[in-house]
């Protein structure tokens, strides 16, 4: 085993500084953290416990809502606010894992979970780029019926696992962070990377930097959303496809769309090409499946998951026609 150090930050800025150390790591429920360094594919030096901060969910005079990163799966399921404006994001966090793994993981811990891949996890007998950068990918040529179909590379095709932030992605959540050189916001859709030539590299945080909170803005009038995650198994499973929108329809014209994808790619997947093929047009299932098949165009599939394409164009169409009900 190898040692670290640990430390419960008390502040933000308690955080980010400690979080400065060389091979430090947030500690955040641990769900995903704890398990790699058992396994040995995380090891870090230092752990900074930021479970203590930032915790509340908070309701803006505009109907948006501020939730603390430090804030628990279990309790952004649960609260009043969230079920009844965003419906998208509590379907999608108890979709995500088991009642047990949801009470202890935090809002900015599942964010920030590893993409990751069966040969992620096999130290000994399999290549991985994520784990070992420049060592290979064997998920390439090997058992991918799992895998990405849209914007992987030949140096990773794993899938980023969080249902959170699939619905996050289509709400267009933005995520506020504080580091070394003061503090920023960025849009959630522009925090993963694309997997490139550099897939150990999945988000485009500077070192220490830290998720204090995760901004929703104000849900639009006469919205409607919904998630959808289908999987080989009903209970603790990564989506195979899964799908998050919020759709708007007057008069049975599509007013406003924004979908996101999940299990395709290696980041949560903002569906902009089917978005922009249907705002402005007719709200009915023809239209819906146009607008996922414009989408799913440029997908990639491998050798055993070309069935995904198939299937998310599927699941958009049904979600969309679901949503618009009547007026498809």
């Amino acid at each position: 085993m190898r040692p670290f150090t640990y430390t419960r930050a008390g502040d933000e800025a308690e955080a980010v500084r400690s979080a400065a150390a060389p091979g430090a790591r947030y500690l955040g429920g641990g769900t995903n953290l704890v398990d790699l360094m058992r396994g040995t594919i995380e090891r870090p030096a230092a752990l900074v416990d930021v479970t203590g901060l930032s915790s509340g969910i908070e309701e803006r005079g505009d109907g948006g809502l501020l939730i603390g990163a430090a804030a628990r799966n279990t309790a952004v399921a649960e609260h009043r606010a969230v079920r009844t404006r965003f419906p998208v994001l509590s379907r999608a966090v108890l979709a995500g894992a088991s009642a047990q793994i949801r009470n202890m993981a935090t809002v900015g811990g599942n964010i920030l979970q590893r993409t990751r891949c069966a040969y992620f996890y096999d130290r000994v007998g399999s290549r991985c780029n994520k784990r070992d950068p420049g060592q290979g990918c064997d998920a390439v040529d090997g058992i991918n019926r799992t895998h990405a179909v849209l914007g992987a590379s030949p140096a990773c095709v794993a899938t980023h696992p969080s249902d959170l932030c699939v619905a996050l992605a289509a709400l267009d959540a933005v995520v506020r962070l504080r580091g070394v050189r003061g503090t920023r916001a960025l849009p959630l859709v522009e925090l993963h990377r694309l997997p490139g030539d550099h897939p150990e590299v999945e988000t485009v945080l500077e070192p220490g930097e830290l998720i204090t909170a995760v901004e929703l803005p104000p849900p639009d009038p006469g919205a409607r959303s919904a998630y959808r995650k289908v999987r080989d198994r009903a209970s603790f499973a990564f989506a195979l496809v899964s799908v998050a929108a919020v759709l708007v329809v007057e008069d049975g014209v599509v007013r406003d769309v924004r979908l996101a994808l999940g299990g395709v790619a290696h980041k949560p997947w903002r569906a902009s090409t089917a978005e922009h093929a249907l705002r402005g047009g007719p709200a009915t299932v023809r239209a819906f499946r146009a607008a996922a098949e414009a989408e799913l165009a440029v997908a990639t599939p491998l050798r055993d998951n070309g069935y995904k394409v198939e299937l998310a164009r599927r699941v958009v169409t049904a979600v969309l026609g679901e949503l618009a009900g009547g007026d498809a």
